[in-house]
């Protein structure tokens, strides 16, 4: 212990966890002094850091202000049942961890504690979270998950910075609608296990959230305003008392995982299927057949249906490989467009007309209607920001759209495009969002995207072997999303590393091998996928991406590096393990 001290005095950190400590040696509460003659007393360091988890420790005395200069205090796994008042006077703390005790209240003091950018309190016996945690206005983490809350604080809405809060676990009935509308900043949301009825509407205000965990709740619909939640990756709804879905749900194109067992949905909407989901477990619902356009969720690799009445398809396919289901589906789908033939120029009339009277909106969409051209009338405004013709058979962009110098937004999916449209693209200033996946374009030039200086959306998936060796993306400063599945690429594009601002990076179906270290230069990344490559092995170096990225998805690769324990606890799990082998830690 003498040397633990003694050490201390020189680095400013004590860790004293796993020794059975019933209390707190005084002289810690004295900051360590020392008036031994061998010490140095002028080199010595105010105490920053005190772990003291998984011990026996029953009270810390209220000499605790002493530690005036602490910013790390775990108390975690102990036998608190307080915490002194002191808490508050500790001005310098920016982490605090006291879960897994038996504290019945946190004192209102720790409002003093404005440093604070860390709270853990789990596990614990809470009744409620004291009022003055609203002035703590740097606070970025709060987990208080398993204890007995029955309402949140109205000042926590103070914490504008909140970026993760969990919950899981206690009695909460609702959550404010002043919260959501002040929480913004929030990328996970854990409030499975409690007892809400609805989702506030500001929900769809939360454009940075990634995760979103609500099960095992009492609610019984989820607000169109969802699809203002445009960064969704995993939705947890299952146990709840769901009967519909809204059709904007479809609406969000980032949601991987969603969770909807044990409701009571009667349907799965159309709309839904627009969703590039790799998981959706519907079992234990009230289904009675499906949509024949899940079929053509070609994303999707793990749907469950068990325990649901569905009449309309064998219970083969319904407990069989997802696969094979989406096969028989996709099949029924083209038998249904056959036999609805006879109607369809009709109806691809009527919503070219309707397009054209809907562009006050600035905004056309002729999505899906097999177009090869689109007729000029549609052209007679100058203001659109943004056209939408994907899934139609054109070869060659309208001329007209290079008078579109509004246009932000341009989605050609799905179409015959063969040539790399510079010369539209480089008349169109203000273009932020192109989207060309599922093209047959053949080979971009080199200095194609040059043009595009303000684009922060691009998607070239499908376009196999269109990027030239001397292709690269450094001249796309403001990329924020890319997305390049299914590209037969074998290493990551030169350039791609330079991407200083890029949050999402879709390089999944490819014929990567493994991923460079430099990884850790995309400083900015919440979302990476390399899911169905040949990597074995990641780098270490990956795990200092640990700060800003939210989301890995690594299903479909041979990995042997990492077990499959810490695979299947997510991307935290992971890169925390990735950090933990850097030579340097």
């Amino acid at each position: 212990m003498d040397h633990l001290l003694k050490s201390a005095r020189s680095s400013g950190s004590l860790n004293l966890s796993n020794r059975s400590l019933k209390e707190l040696p005084d002289e810690i509460y004295r900051s360590l002094e020392s008036n031994a003659e061998d010490d140095k007393w002028w080199e010595a360091v105010d105490l920053q850091k005190l772990i003291l988890a998984h011990n026996n420790l029953e009270m810390l005395k209220e000499d605790l202000k002493n530690l005036n200069m602490l910013t790390v205090l775990n108390v975690s796994h102990n036998k608190l049942c307080s915490l002194p008042a002191a808490v508050g006077e500790l001005t310098s703390l920016k982490a605090l961890d006291v879960s897994f005790n038996m504290i019945s209240s946190i004192p209102e003091e720790i409002g003093s504690a404005t440093s604070l950018v860390k709270l853990a309190c789990s596990n614990n016996q809470l009744r409620k979270l004291p009022c003055s945690l609203g002035s703590c206005l740097d606070l970025s983490e709060l987990k208080a998950s398993n204890n007995c809350l029955t309402e949140l604080p109205d000042e926590l809405a103070n914490c504008s910075k909140l970026i993760k809060l969990d919950v899981e676990g206690n009695k909460l009935t609702s959550f404010t609608e002043s919260m959501l509308i002040s929480w913004t900043s929030l990328t996970e949301l854990n409030a499975a296990k409690n007892q809400l009825t609805c989702i506030p509407h500001s929900i769809g205000l939360l454009t940075k959230l990634i995760r979103l965990d609500l099960h095992q709740n009492k609610i019984s619909s989820i607000p169109s305003s969802i699809m203002g939640c445009c960064l969704l990756a995993e939705f947890y709804m299952g146990t709840n008392l769901l009967s519909t879905l809204p059709a904007e749900i479809g609406a969000l194109s980032h949601l991987g995982t969603f969770d909807l067992h044990a409701n009571q949905l009667k349907e799965f909407p159309v709309e839904a299927c627009r969703l590039r989901l790799s998981a959706l477990d519907l079992s234990n619902n009230s289904l009675s057949g499906l949509p024949a356009e899940i079929g053509t969720m070609t994303t999707l690799r793990k749907l469950l249906l068990t325990g649901n009445p569905i009449r309309t398809l064998r219970s083969s396919l319904v407990s069989g490989p997802t696969p094979v289901l989406l096969k028989y589906l996709r099949s029924r789908l083209s038998a249904d467009e056959e036999s609805g033939s006879g109607t369809s120029k009709t109806m691809k009339d009527d919503q070219i007309a309707r397009a054209a009277r809907l562009l006050s909106s600035k905004e056309l969409t002729l999505s899906g209607l097999g177009l090869t051209t689109v007729p000029p009338s549609i052209w007679e405004t100058e203001d659109l920001v943004k056209v939408d013709i994907s899934r139609n058979s054109i070869e060659v962009l309208p001329s007209e759209l290079s008078t579109c110098s509004s246009l932000q937004t341009l989605i050609l999916s799905g179409n015959k495009i063969r040539e790399w449209p510079g010369a539209v693209l480089s008349a169109l200033p203000n273009l932020s969002c192109l989207k060309l996946d599922n093209n047959p374009l053949s080979q971009i030039p080199s200095n194609g995207l040059e043009c595009l200086t303000t684009i922060r959306i691009l998607d070239l998936s499908g376009n196999k072997s269109s990027l030239p060796e001397s292709f690269s993306f450094s001249s796309l400063p403001q990329l924020e999303e890319l997305y390049l599945r299914r590209m037969q690429l074998s290493e990551l594009p030169p350039g791609l590393l330079t991407l200083q601002r890029l949050k999402i990076l879709d390089l999944s179906q490819n014929n990567l091998v493994s991923v460079p270290q430099e990884i850790k230069a995309l400083i900015s990344i919440i979302e990476l996928d390399v899911s169905d490559n040949n990597i074995t092995v990641l780098p270490p170096e990956m795990g200092l991406l640990e700060p800003s990225l939210q989301v890995l998805k690594l299903d479909g690769n041979p990995l042997r590096s990492i077990r499959r324990t810490i695979l299947d606890r997510g991307t935290k799990a992971i890169l925390k393990y990735l950090k933990d082998k850097l030579p340097d830690q």
